[in-house]
C-alpha cells in the first residue's frame, strides 16, 4: 500500500523534483505539501510550489508555513537558487495551484492526529514540524516516521560541518531530533551522492512532457548556480532522495546511531553530531543515510514523471 505523507518543503529547485517525485509515485500518498521559509522567503518558496503544482498537475492541497526560524534572523540560499527561489530558463505557468488558508502547522497537526500512519518528510528547515510538536506532542506517537533531508554526519556546506536546512534553524532541529519518534537523517553524506549529470538529464528529456522538460531546465539551472558557488560540475539533488527512501527503502543503506544538533558552538552551530565510535543502543530510534543506489534512485524519478505524464 501506498505510504500516506507530508511533503514539508522550501522549493527550491531540489525540493520541485522532490515534489514531482512524491507526485508520482505509486508508493507514496501525498497528503499535502507544507511550505517553509528558507531556499527563500516563505511567499516566494509557497508561489514555486503553486507552480511545480501547476505544471504537474498536482492536486494535493499546500499549506503555507512559518516565514523565520524560531529564534535567528531569515536567511536565503539566493546564491545556489536565486532571486525566486527557483530560478530556471523555463516558461512557468501562472500558478492555478491554490494556498489553504490553514496554517502548515495545524494541518500537520491535524492530520497526524487523525490517522496513525502518516510519515513526515521534512526537506528544508525544521522549524514548521518543530512547533508541530510543541504545540501538540502527541503527535510523536502517532507519526510513522521522520525522514528529512538536511545536516550530514561527515560534512557541511554552509560551514565547514553544517548543512544549510540544520544551521538555518538548529533550535528546531534540535527540537525534531531529540523527539522520540523515529527519525532518518538523509544528510549531505548520501545526497552528494545524488549528481545530475548529463546522461540523467539526457535519461529524463527522453520522457518527452512538460513536467520532464521543466526537471532538465531545473538541473541546468541548478548545475550553472552550483558550479559557480560550491564548484560541483554536476548539481546534488538532495531532497527527492528523502522522498526516494519512502518510496523504495532499498534506494540507501542506513546504519543507526544517537544524533544530536549542535546550538551553541560558534564554528559549529547547525551541526548535526553523529555518535559513529560503536554499535547503537537498543533505545535508539534514529539512523543516517550512507549509500545510495545511484541507478535504483534515477529510476524512480524517470518513472515518478512518465508516470505525471503530460497534464
Amino acid at each position: 500500500m501506498a505510504r500516506p505523507i507530508i511533503l514539508d518543503c522550501d522549493p527550491g529547485h531540489d525540493d520541485a523534483v522532490a515534489l514531482l517525485l512524491a507526485a508520482g509515485n505509486p508508493n507514496i500518498e501525498l497528503l499535502g505539501v507544507t511550505t517553509i521559509g528558507g531556499n527563500h522567503v516563505l511567499d516566494k518558496v509557497t508561489r514555486n510550489a503553486q507552480v511545480v503544482a501547476t505544471i504537474a498537475g498536482i492536486t494535493a492541497p499546500i499549506f503555507a508555513g512559518c516565514s523565520r526560524p524560531l529564534i535567528r534572523d531569515v536567511v536565503v540560499a539566493d546564491d545556489i537558487h536565486g532571486d525566486s527561489g527557483m530560478d530556471v530558463d523555463f516558461s512557468l505557468p501562472e500558478p492555478t495551484a491554490k494556498v489553504e488558508s490553514t496554517h502548515a502547522v495545524d494541518f500537520i497537526i491535524d492530520t497526524v492526529m487523525s490517522r496513525d500512519d502518516v510519515t513526515l518528510v521534512p526537506t528544508g528547515p525544521l522549524t514548521n514540524i518543530a512547533l508541530a510538536v510543541r504545540k501538540e506532542p502527541r503527535i510523536v506517537e502517532r507519526v510513522r516516521e521522520v525522514v528529512l533531508m538536511g545536516g550530514g554526519y561527515h560534512t557541511g556546506n554552509i560551514t565547514p560541518v553544517a548543512e544549510f536546512n540544520t544551521w538555518v534553524d538548529p533550535e528546531a532541529a534540535h527540537i525534531v531530533f531529540n523527539e522520540s519518534w523515529p527519525i532518518t537523517m538523509v544528510g549531505l553524506d548520501l545526497t552528494h551522492q545524488a549528481l545530475a549529470t548529463p546522461e540523467v538529464e539526457a535519461k529524463i528529456s527522453r520522457v518527452g512532457t512538460t513536467p520532464a522538460a521543466f526537471t532538465v531546465a531545473l538541473f541546468d539551472e541548478f548545475r550553472n548556480n552550483y558550479r559557480d558557488a560550491q564548484g560541483f560540475d554536476n548539481p546534488p539533488v538532495h531532497d527527492p532522495c528523502a522522498v526516494a527512501y519512502v518510496a523504495d527503502p532499498e534506494v540507501l543503506s542506513t546504519r543507526r546511531t544517537p544524533i544530536d544538533v549542535e546550538l551553541s558552538g560558534k564554528l559549529t552551530a547547525g551541526m548535526t553530531v553523529a555518535d559513529l565510535r560503536a554499535p547503537a543502543p537498543e533505545s535508539c530510534r534514529s539512523q543516517v543515510a550512507v549509500d545510495l543506489d545511484y541507478d535504483r534512485f534515477w529510476g524512480l524519478v524517470v518513472d515518478a514523471l512518465e508516470r505525471i505524464g503530460e497534464p
